[in-house]
């Protein structure tokens, strides 16, 4: 162990002085909260973005594909897709899946309240993974049984609510086409996606019923969603299957499709961003107080070793490192907070959120090692790098009258 980092442990594990001790702890108590609201930005921030972004993902896919033409409105325009075309597009390495759906608008009649709604048709190919997570009674439609499953329709919560109804129950939905039609539906399931707009509007059903009422053919879809195996590749991914399709078909990536709510997730980036800076300059300042008071109060220790031949940069060593120890004993109770309060919000949902504002009922956490690790080695980094200005204060000191310094 050298001078410096000897003079360094002894200054911060065993002295005696009391003039600079509440400074020092106002000092790690800054460290410490600042490390901890830090970890938990970092951590919230993801986590919305996670949770959000799997929300729109398991209902809608990644990339979606329709017929290219006016059409704006629910309804989908029919098409068919070469099967080579199809099969070139899922052997893409990004693409994990393709499954074809169609949009049909139609009116539920139910306990003497009507309900404008959007049945979106699935099939037997239709991955439920995501949808088994948000149900909320009931089960996903059966399609191993091709008749029932055209009379079973999965509804939202939000619409369950409204039109008094639950699983089981059975109601008519009014199709406004020429001539209008109708058909009996039993709720198999009810789902609460958490996202206003979704919950809303669509409810789901048998791809098979909207190309009956459509007189489309078997092969006729309204689109098809596609699910990337990375959602880190959508761009370039999105951008390869644009590429690829005939020029009677358009696709669309999720951020493109849903632009209000992924413009609101990167505005997260920018908040959490002001949140770190903010903290750190918290940090900053709470910790050159007490270095500056430390090294008032060493005034005689430095006119001593400066009198013994002791450089500036030595005597500056040992209240940086000095200031290391207390950084680091500020950023291992930082940990403890920030990931302290992570876990238990994980566990317990302590924390709750107007799900209509916010898209879900609590504040979600995603904690990553990664991330607190840089956060340590950034905060400790910027904080010593920093203090290399205030503890130029030393070079001022007169050995002769730092000595004789009462």
């Amino acid at each position: 162990m050298n001078l410096s980092a000897f003079i360094a442990q002894r200054i911060t594990f065993k002295s005696k002085r009391t003039f600079s001790k509440l400074s020092v702890r106002i000092a790690i108590m800054g460290i410490m909260l600042s490390l901890g609201v830090m970890i938990l930005s970092v951590a919230v921030m993801k986590g919305f973005k996670s949770e959000i972004r799997e929300k729109v993902r398991g209902f809608s896919g990644d990339i979606i594909i329709m017929k290219y033409d006016l059409n704006a409105s629910y309804e989908n325009s029919p098409f068919s897709v070469n099967h080579d075309t199809l099969k070139s597009i899922t052997s893409f390495p990004e693409i994990q899946y393709a499954q074809p759906y169609a949009l049909k608008p139609g009116i539920i009649n139910a306990n003497n309240e009507i309900e404008g709604v959007v049945l979106k048709g699935v099939d037997k190919t239709f991955h439920w993974d995501y949808f088994k997570k948000i149900m909320v009674g009931g089960k996903v439609i059966d399609f191993t049984d091709s008749l029932k499953a055209g009379n079973q329709i999965i509804i939202s919560k939000y619409i369950a609510d409204r039109l008094h109804l639950k699983t089981g129950d059975d109601f008519l939905m009014y199709f406004v086409q020429e001539p209008l039609r109708k058909r009996k539906f039993i709720i198999a399931g009810i789902y609460d996606l958490g996202v206003e707009e979704v919950d809303k509007t669509y409810v789901i059903g048998d791809l098979s019923l909207i190309r009956r009422l459509n007189k489309w053919k078997d092969s006729q879809v309204g689109g098809y969603e596609l699910r990337v195996k990375d959602f880190n590749a959508l761009d370039p991914a999105a951008a390869k299957v644009y590429d690829s399709l005939p020029v009677n078909l358009k696709s669309w990536s999720i951020k493109e499709y849903y632009p209000t709510i992924f413009q609101w997730l990167s505005l997260l980036d920018v908040n959490t961003q002001v949140i770190l800076v903010l903290m750190l300059c918290v940090a900053l300042i709470n910790m050159i107080s007490a270095l500056l008071i430390i090294i008032l109060e060493r005034t005689n220790m430095i006119g001593i070793l400066k009198a013994l031949g002791s450089t500036n940069w030595d005597i500056q060593k040992i209240f940086l490192t000095n200031a290391a120890y207390l950084i680091g004993f500020g950023l291992l109770l930082g940990d403890l907070l920030g990931v302290g309060l992570g876990l238990f919000q994980t566990y317990t949902h302590f924390f709750q959120l107007d799900q209509a504002s916010y898209y879900m009922s609590f504040v979600p956490v995603e904690l990553d090692i990664a991330d607190i690790l840089l956060l340590n080695a950034g905060t400790l980094v910027i904080c010593l790098l920093i203090l290399i200005i205030p503890s130029t204060m030393v070079t001022r000191i007169s050995p002769v009258k730092a000595i004789a310094f009462q």
